[in-house]
């Protein structure tokens, strides 16, 4: 008996060894391969969102490559149109932003504040300088010059960026299309690496039909409230009297799909416009809590309310999830952190050994 016990617990101190290895190798990889999976993940969850109008066209005698490349042309056309509208607005945004800044100061010192601590410490090392002796032959003044600024060395940066942006893209774009082309043919070549008995290939199945409808339950359900808070939000500030009302109603809509930290960036940003606007404290108070109670009610009632039970997770693992995803991948991370969530949650809800993470996960 103490043999085979000694036995067991070295079994399980094994394991706990090989699994924590196992985590740590997929995080490094995660991390290292991001040039490559964050493609890969945008571009599947471009063909779920899309899949269901190549479906429907594909159902009218639509051919399906004809469909894909038509829904996907539709969709390239409605974001440049809405990258385009947005582009002025934020360049005015940005434009008022000095202003917001000197006002805000002026508000918080009042105007016959006394100069702070940056302007008294200039005003002393002017004093300084005008009382320096004169050099003698003894000292070498030295003068450090920062190289001068290039413009091309600027234009070429920048050109190599949007050049790797526009690459990123274009492999999204295709690698979308290919999936709406092949939707059938890749679940059944899945299923087929699945293994060989079918009680694997049947749980494979129900893991893709089953992540299939959460994203694309995830998506509708997201769109729509996105518009809701936008379109409401948009209201709210034409009744304050908020100049750009649909502009900023559009980015609250958008920035909505962004879980906690969305709704925070909109709220900051209409305070300092509504400040430089209404000059008052209230004024901004009124117009930035009106924008928090929007997406505050619903994000806490009508979001779960449509959202089915397998799709709904605690606040400590979202906030969890959005913490690491934004980690691994930065800015994508943030944005693809919910529906990875959910396609983790999905697998570990159908595969027997990983159902108590999945129970751990939900609310």
């Amino acid at each position: 008996m103490t043999s085979r016990s000694a036995d067991d617990e070295s079994f399980d101190a094994r394991t706990i060894a090989l699994t924590i290895l196992a985590v740590c190798a997929s995080i490094f990889l995660l991390r290292y391969m991001q040039e490559v999976l964050i493609p890969l993940a945008l571009g599947t969850l471009l063909f779920y969102a899309l899949g269901p109008a190549v479906d429907r066209l594909q159902r009218w005698r639509v051919p399906r490559a004809l469909g894909a490349a038509v829904v996907l042309l539709a969709f390239v056309a409605g974001a440049a149109g809405l990258a385009y509208m947005l582009q002025g607005q934020a360049a005015d945004v940005a434009d008022r932003l000095p202003a917001v800044a000197r006002q805000l100061r002026q508000a918080m010192h009042g105007p016959s504040a006394d100069p702070g601590t940056l302007a008294k410490v200039d005003e002393a090392a002017k004093e300084l300088q005008k009382g320096d002796p004169p050099a003698t032959r003894d000292v070498v003044r030295v003068q450090v010059e920062d190289p001068p600024f290039r413009v091309s060395d600027y234009l070429w940066s920048g050109s190599m960026n949007a050049a790797l942006f526009m690459n990123q893209m274009v492999m999204i774009l295709f690698l979308t299309y290919f999936l709406l082309l092949s939707d059938d043919l890749f679940k059944r070549k899945l299923v087929e690496l699945a293994g060989p008995t079918r009680a694997k290939k049947r749980v494979t199945v129900q893991i893709l039909d089953e992540i299939a409808d959460q994203i694309e339950r995830f998506l509708m359900i997201q769109l729509l409230t996105s518009a809701l808070v936008g379109v409401v939000t948009a209201l709210a500030l034409w009744w304050f009297g908020l100049e750009g009302a649909a502009f900023w109603g559009l980015m609250a809509g958008l920035f909505n799909s962004i879980p906690y930290y969305g709704p925070l960036l909109v709220t900051g940003a209409l305070s300092a416009v509504a400040f430089l606007q209404f000059g008052t404290f209230g004024m901004t108070a009124a117009v930035a809590g009106v924008s928090l109670l929007i997406t505050s009610l619903e994000g806490s009632f009508l979001t779960p309310t449509l959202m089915g039970k397998a799709a709904r997770m605690n606040r400590v693992s979202v906030f969890a999830g959005l913490t690491f995803w934004t980690w691994m991948w930065g800015v994508w991370g943030l944005l693809l952190a919910v529906p990875l969530m959910m396609v983790f949650k999905v697998v570990c809800d159908r595969v027997e050994g990983l159902q108590p993470v999945g129970r751990f996960l939900e609310e």
